[in-house]
Formats: structure tokens, sequence, C-alpha cells
């Protein structure tokens, strides 16, 4: 299975109220966000996390949190990621392109305007903003194959590729 996720805010206390999030303490909202991850990522599965998996938090710590998350880990960095373990990743990038079941995929931490094939039915997979479903729901009522994988957007879980194509009602 395919996963997205971004902004998980790792031991970033403030992402707690500047967010909405649900949580009492850092530290709930970190066991959480690693159980929620590891509910839907399997050992086997691939998972593209797209920025921002920690913030104000050592890497050493934050090191160990990412290897308690499942899956093939693949990283499009962030502005809040730092110099993380490269043997944690099966690679990490600026941007990346990648076709899935049939879509192509455009992969950043920030939203683009525009993006390769984006008027050819691509997708483009994003976070950083930190929005609500609302966001999403907007592109898609404006015809935009742009979407927030962000956990803040996701109720706090990875999505999958065929949610979002569901999502969009491709057919492929």
């Amino acid at each position: 299975m395919i996963w997205f996720t971004s902004d998980l805010h790792l031991g970033h206390r403030a992402a707690i109220s500047m967010c909405e999030r649900p949580f009492e303490t850092v530290e709930e909202m970190n066991e959480v966000l690693i159980c929620n991850f590891n509910s839907y990522v399997k050992k086997n599965d691939t998972v593209y996390i797209l920025g921002d998996i920690a913030h104000r938090t050592p890497v050493v710590d934050v090191n160990k949190m990412i290897s308690r998350l499942n899956g093939k880990k693949i990283l499009c960095k962030g502005n809040h990621d730092k110099k993380y373990d490269e043997d944690l990743f099966n690679g990490i990038y600026d941007f990346l392109e990648i076709a899935v079941n049939g879509v192509n995929v455009s992969l950043m931490h920030y939203p683009m305007m525009s993006w390769p094939k984006s008027r050819h039915g691509a997708l483009h997979l994003h976070g950083h903003i930190h929005s609500k479903g609302d966001y999403n729901l907007l592109q898609k009522a404006e015809g935009i194959l742009r979407y927030d994988v962000g956990i803040d957007a996701n109720k706090y879980y990875p999505v999958s590729i065929e949610q979002i194509k569901e999502f969009f009602e491709l057919q492929t």
C-alpha cells in the first residue's frame, strides 16, 4: 500500500494550540500520532512524508521517533526538517514526481500553483498549510487536483493514494 502524510510536528508543543489539535500534552500528541501512523502503515508499505516530521525537538529524539514509524519512508523535506539519520529513509528529496496506480503525482512540502502534467490529470500532494478538510473540498470543487496530505486535514492519520483517487473521483 502507498501512503502520504505531512506536518506531524512531533515534539512541537505549540502545534497543539496553533493547529487546534485535541491533545493535552506534547507527549500525548507524539504517541497518538505515532500510533495512528502505525495503525495504517504496515511494515512493507511505502509512505511519503511530505515534510515537517518534527519541530523544536533535538534530532536524536526525532530519529528515535522516526525509527518507531512503520513502512519504507521517503521524505520530501519541509521547512522545519533537520538532518535526520538518512538510514531511516529510502530517499530524501525536495521535490519528487512518481506514478502510482496509473496516476502521475507531484510531491512537495509546499503547495504549488502549477506542477508537471497538471493539465493532464496529474495530482499534486503537499503539506505545510495545516488546513482542515475544507481546503481539500475547495480544491475539488474548483477542479484543482491539489490535496493537503497533512495530518490536520486528515483526522491525524496518513492518507492512501486510493483514498485520494476516490476523493477526486479519478478513474484509472
